[in-house]
């Protein structure tokens, strides 16, 4: 893809600009396959090699320190069981504005993130505090709903107080090269979002390729999404590095071709202090230091935030205080 920056008017809506970027007159199935079908290709073979040789990148103790609380800083703090309970959101939210209670100086995560039914709960702890609501609609996480209940879904969640979305694209569509269908329901679920930022969920461990992963981002770019995220956490497998590395690279070029920004959000299966650096290291070797804020790189995880706190802690005081020291407000799967 060209980095050539296009000229497109700001004032134009998501469809008109992307007739525009397309060079055409009329959006059709076929004008977008076209388009889609001529992004260069992943390389898979090179793809995964520099995942996995950032992956092993070191860090020094004093930007590991910075990094931690940074990667607190971008977690999406969930919640999406059908056994939840008013009562485990609000200690969901209670963690989140106190992460640890023995250092008040830990960063809050920057969202909550809970089905729609659970946003008022969430914000009736949460109020003024600057850590968001996120709520999963679109008939999460199947995405199999007419678009009446997943645009009535939506619209309940931003009622309710939802900071913002995160919707699921229809999988089956996109695989069948239906891209004018999953573009259309994008742009029509980001017009009921209001203010709230959407953040498009492509389930990439069904997309099957590389080369899906990388339409799908552009498509949810090009439709008008605010975020790419990966994963339900639902489905195996989810976050990985190499795919999130493609989605990296396309919010790079987007952001070179078009000017605008767009939000990368890996999600399902990061657990670890680790795990979360590795992820930090490949944003700013792939997309940039701009990437690394909160405002543009989450983290959609449960278990994260707990490993986060002990190695900070560790850090700080020299050793340990066990697990037991960390109130564990997660849900037994992994998010």
């Amino acid at each position: 893809m060209s980095t050539t920056k296009t000229a497109v008017d700001p004032e134009l809506d998501t469809t008109a600009r992307a007739r525009d970027l397309l060079g055409v007159s009329r959006l059709t199935n076929q004008s977008l396959t076209r388009w889609l079908h001529g992004l260069p290709g992943v390389d898979q073979v090179g793809c995964e090699a520099r995942a996995a040789g950032l992956g092993t990148r070191s860090i020094k103790t004093t930007s590991k320190a910075w990094a931690i609380d940074l990667a607190i800083s971008m977690i999406d703090l969930t919640t999406l069981e059908g056994a939840d309970t008013k009562g485990r959101v609000r200690g969901l939210a209670a963690k989140a504005l106190v992460p640890d209670p023995s250092d008040l100086s830990t960063p809050r995560p920057a969202a909550v993130c809970v089905y729609g039914d659970m946003v008022g709960t969430a914000k009736e702890v949460l109020g003024n505090s600057g850590v968001k609501v996120a709520a999963v609609a679109t008939a999460f996480p199947s995405g199999r709903a007419s678009m009446a209940v997943k645009l009535a879904d939506t619209k309940d969640a931003v009622r309710a107080g939802a900071d913002e979305i995160d919707m699921v694209i229809d999988r089956g569509a996109f695989l069948s090269g239906d891209y004018l269908t999953v573009f259309n329901q994008i742009v029509e679920v980001k017009k009921v979002c209001g203010d709230a930022r959407l953040k498009v969920i492509m389930e990439t461990g069904e997309l099957n390729t590389y080369d899906n992963v990388r339409r799908a981002s552009w498509l949810s770019m090009l439709a008008g999404g605010d975020f790419i995220k990966t994963s339900t956490g639902k489905i195996q497998p989810a976050a990985t590095l190499p795919v999130t590395l493609i989605m990296l690279e396309a919010v790079r070029d987007w952001r070179d071709l078009t000017g605008t920004q767009v939000g990368v959000k890996p999600a399902g299966g990061i657990k670890t202090s680790k795990d979360a650096i590795k992820f930090l290291v490949t944003v700013s070797e792939i997309a940039g230091d701009d990437w690394l804020d909160n405002h543009w790189f989450r983290f959609g995880a449960s278990s994260l935030l707990n490993d986060l706190l002990l190695q900070r802690q560790r850090m700080t005081t020299g050793a340990y205080s066990g697990a037991n020291y960390i109130a564990d407000d997660s849900p037994s799967t992994a998010y």
